[in-house]
């Protein structure tokens, strides 16, 4: 039987299916998720945590008339903070042995964790001149599932899966006083789903004299070309190949409200598209790193943003780009879709599910500012400046000095349905 990708219906906003909240940790009241991803079968989706753990949730199977739910099945919790992680290519949690997924925790060892009970398979350990564990910032597996690729500064750590233990190590710059390779912390390897190579992408600023991506051969283990022209001269925080077209590379940076495209076909010293999100002038791009995700049939591109609205780009046309054109002064700008508002708090990740005509929105951020102004204005409110001893002003004077504690507005997983047999919803 043909496998076809599901097909999204984005002429009008989507039906939330299902409104979910992390499992209550009574000693992090203000927990959220960092990132959400689906195994391969859609199945389970794992949730990276603020509060140094992983939740895993499962989907039950449902007939096509049925509502869709999510149970939270387990908690994961990690000895330090979770830098990132991985699902291993082909998880299915009805394939017990492929159902498992790497994490990258600092201070210790890469991890290869089973997602049914969390038990530790395997370690492998990426070490470095202090005789300290490093914690990579990037990891990917590549098309065989065979290797581990694991990026940290100024290098890539590349394990045999099959072999716990230490990994070959490649430089991604000759020495730190070289100008040439890519600099800096290697936060993100994307492989292409076709060809033998993959791009990498440094959160060292890109600057004139230099880019932070670059394609490198995975048969060669050696850089290819360099890859820039982004206007953004940020960091960058995601890389991603297109699924169904694999010379189209997209990029995210760190606070900044646009995703870029380059045809690999033509030249990559400048993009192709711009993909520019709904940014609020009055507020300030926030340092958190926000997740977009490509649709399995690669026709849809989608991305939250701080003010909690979620954006559908239209991929459909990059295909019939033609490679000589491709080659322009600057790149087109390309707005949404289509926008909708999916909740009160920044959508730090979204994801496809990968069978089904849906999509899955985490939501969550750290907020200080506006909790110091409450404890401020409750530590006025009881004040009678006519009376209180200079005692009691000395210990008014110190709560206000303390630290505000976070808070979260919005921590919720909504999934959302853009089913084209659904049914229309008219204002």
């Amino acid at each position: 039987m043909e496998w076809k990708p599901s097909q999204l219906d984005v002429s009008y906003p989507p039906d939330l299916v299902l409104t979910n909240k992390l499992d209550v940790d009574p000693d992090f009241a203000d927990n959220f998720a960092r990132c959400a991803r689906w195994c391969a079968d859609g199945s389970s989706f794992l949730v990276q945590c603020e509060n140094r753990s992983f939740q895993l949730f499962n989907i039950p199977d449902a007939q096509a008339d049925e509502q869709l739910t999510a149970h939270h099945k387990r908690t994961f919790s990690q000895s330090s903070a979770v830098v990132n992680f991985a699902w291993y290519p082909g998880a299915s949690s009805s394939n017990a042995p492929a159902y498992c997924f790497v994490a990258s925790v600092r201070d210790c060892p890469v991890k290869l964790l089973d997602a049914s009970d969390g038990r530790l398979r395997a370690s492998y350990p990426i070490i470095d001149h202090r005789e300290r564990f490093i914690a990579p910032h990037s990891l990917a597996f590549n098309l065989t599932a065979d290797k581990l690729y694991c990026g940290f500064e100024d290098s890539i750590e590349i394990f045999d899966i099959q072999q716990p233990g230490e990994g070959d190590r490649l430089p991604t710059t000759p020495s730190k006083k070289s100008k040439d390779g890519l600099k800096g912390i290697i936060s993100s390897i994307a492989f292409s789903p076709s060809y033998d190579y993959y791009a990498i992408g440094s959160l060292t600023p890109s600057s004139q004299a230099m880019d932070n991506i670059a394609l490198y051969s995975e048969s060669n283990k050696a850089a290819i070309m360099p890859i820039g022209g982004a206007d953004s001269h940020s960091g960058v925080t995601q890389l991603k190949f297109n699924p169904t077209k694999p010379h189209i590379l997209y990029a995210a940076f760190r606070r900044h409200d646009a995703i870029y495209a380059w045809d690999l076909r033509s030249d990559t010293s400048i993009p192709v598209k711009v993909f520019r999100t709904p940014y609020d002038s009055h507020k300030t791009l926030t340092n958190q790193k926000i997740e977009f995700d490509i649709d399995h049939a690669g026709r849809w591109l989608s991305v939250g943003d701080q003010n909690g609205i979620v954006s559908m780009f239209d991929l459909g046309e990059m295909d019939e780009l033609d490679v000589e054109q491709a080659s322009v002064i600057s790149p087109q700008n390309i707005d949404p879709e289509m926008t909708f508002k999916a909740h009160g708090d920044v959508v730090g990740c979204v994801a496809f599910q990968p069978l089904r005509s849906n999509l899955l929105s985490a939501s969550g951020s750290r907020h200080f500012d506006d909790g110091a102004k409450e404890d401020d204005s409750h530590s006025s409110d009881g004040d009678s400046t006519d009376q209180e001893s200079d005692s009691e002003s000395q210990d008014r004077i110190a709560v206000s000095r303390r630290r505000p504690l976070p808070y979260v507005k919005d921590s919720s997983l909504k999934l959302w349905s853009f089913d084209p047999t659904r049914t229309v919803h008219h204002a």
